[in-house]
């Protein structure tokens, strides 16, 4: 591993730490400052509106400029978001930080077309798997003290602590290197994406297997402690199976063949799906949230798969318009899932892994099995 990857890797397991501690009781917080679940729902879907409208412009930013630049401002912004978050009194403070820092998902292009330049012998999917997988083990810290802190001393604090520790890993992240920009050849330039049917083929495919695996995420947090009973703590231990399980299955899966892996990892969520619904005690809730690690793995799966349907210099700019479609799902997703969860806390699970056992099979069906050959 070069000093690039370590620099990143020690980061973004700090990043993990901070995000942990806050980010998956979100909804219970919102709830806590007078939200109901299917406003929670609605804000959530802004959040990933936010996400959305910044990847494809990132993507471009970095293959035309460079992605240190990218990765540092992005790092910056999320410290800037969770400050406002901490600090606010009330619901529409908190949402404007929650949205701030929806913007900051702009990093993921940039960061994924980062660690493939840098990656040197490893394959694409173990240097995308990496990224994944220490933010997941720092996240593995995250939930259960995020879970403490709030039983002791509320939610609020939670965020305080977790903008400290977001103030550490700004620091780590400015060690990393410059990178040369990709160009490609005037004369003889590569597909555009739009007229790249092969890549728009599969954009589908992770279109619906984003879809059927998030369905059943959103209001999960709220199901575990309104309806299942769990407390804070409870909760926390249940996210940090969870988080384990990013890592964990990340680095599993990576060693498979992506076309291979990516089925497996919704096979997973949808074994997550199930335990929610039928399971019953802390031990099955948190073997859910482990399994549901699939969820995190699936990403540099389908991005590993995509690398290999486009030229380098194009590689933000993919990368960026995956991204965007996965932030389109989230943002159609969370209203949906908030309206079953009034009609029915238990109703989105059954309908998620019907989904999810369809998109397997489009999965399987419809993967890219031969790779551009000039890159």
């Amino acid at each position: 591993m070069n000093r690039n990857l370590l620099f990143i890797a020690l980061s973004l397991f700090t990043w993990g730490i901070g995000e942990g501690m806050f980010f998956n009781f979100a909804p219970i917080y919102m709830e806590e400052l007078g939200s109901a679940p299917q406003q929670i729902g609605v804000i959530l879907g802004a959040f990933g509106a936010a996400m959305a409208i910044t990847h494809i412009p990132a993507g471009r930013l970095a293959d035309r400029f460079g992605r240190r630049p990218l990765l540092l401002t992005a790092w910056a912004l999320g410290l800037v978001a969770t400050v406002i978050m901490a600090l606010a009194r009330d619901l529409e403070w908190f949402v404007i930080g929650m949205l701030i820092y929806g913007l900051t998902a702009f990093v993921s292009s940039p960061l994924s077309s980062y660690m493939t330049a840098a990656r040197g012998n490893w394959t694409v999917a173990q240097a995308l798997t990496l990224t994944t997988a220490t933010f997941s083990f720092g996240m593995t810290f995250g939930p259960a003290l995020g879970g403490w802190i709030g039983d002791q001393f509320g939610l609020r604090t939670v965020y305080m602590v977790a903008a400290e520790i977001f103030a550490v890993s700004n620091m780590i992240i400015q060690f990393i290197g410059h990178q040369p920009i990709e160009r490609h050849d005037p004369v003889s330039p590569p597909v555009g994406l739009l007229s790249n049917v092969r890549f728009l083929n599969f954009l589908a495919v992770v279109a619906l297997a984003v879809f059927a695996m998030y369905l059943a995420q959103p209001l999960t947090p709220n199901f575990l402690e309104g309806v299942r009973g769990l407390s804070l703590s409870e909760v926390g231990v249940v996210f940090t199976a969870g988080a384990l399980g990013n890592a964990l299955v990340s680095i599993l899966l990576g060693r498979f063949p992506p076309r291979i892996g990516y089925p497996i990892s919704q096979m997973l969520v949808g074994l997550f799906a199930l335990l929610m619904w039928r399971g019953a005690g802390l031990p099955l809730f948190a073997l859910g949230y482990f399994l549901m690690g699939g969820f995190r793995a699936a990403r540099p799966l389908a991005l590993a798969q995509a690398r290999e349907l486009v030229h380098d210099s194009q590689l933000g700019v993919t990368y960026g318009t995956m991204e965007t479609v996965s932030a389109i799902i989230f943002i159609l997703t969370p209203p949906l899932a908030g309206f079953l969860f009034e009609r029915d806390p238990y109703l989105v699970y059954p309908i998620a892994i019907g989904l999810i056992a369809f998109s397997v099979i489009i999965s399987i069906l419809f993967a890219p099995r031969h790779p551009i050959t000039d890159h």
